[in-house]
């Protein structure tokens, strides 16, 4: 099997594995599978994701700052350290409170 480098070869805090940039959204995927993908990101402050739903339920945990994560229209608040369920099929968006930092856990389901 292919074994890509993740950063994560040997102990670190993931937030170390991206920056935030000015004016932008930056992802950085650690591992692809058929099973589902663990990515990071990175927000500059008031930038985001509009609204969109995915078939997949993910994780997202926040690694530094905060942000808004709409969950069919329901704020909530996520800051570093905390994790929220983002649901298959419902529609969800995100704004960055301040400069900030998540892990995205994937999971597709077993049919695909």
């Amino acid at each position: 099997m292919n074994r890509e480098l993740t950063g994560l070869e040997r102990p670190a805090e993931p937030a170390s594995l991206i920056e935030v940039q000015d004016g932008a959204v930056v992802s950085r995927t650690l591992i692809r599978r058929p099973s589902g993908n663990v990515t990071l990101f990175a927000f500059d402050a008031d930038e985001g994701l509009s609204e969109h739903a995915t078939p997949h339920d993910a994780i997202v945990v926040g690694l530094g700052g905060e942000a808004e994560i709409s969950i069919a229209g329901e704020p909530h608040v996520l800051e570093a350290g905390e994790a929220l369920h983002l649901p298959a099929s419902i529609p969800h968006a995100l704004r960055a409170l301040s400069p900030f930092r998540m892990m995205l856990v994937m999971l597709k389901n077993a049919e695909e």
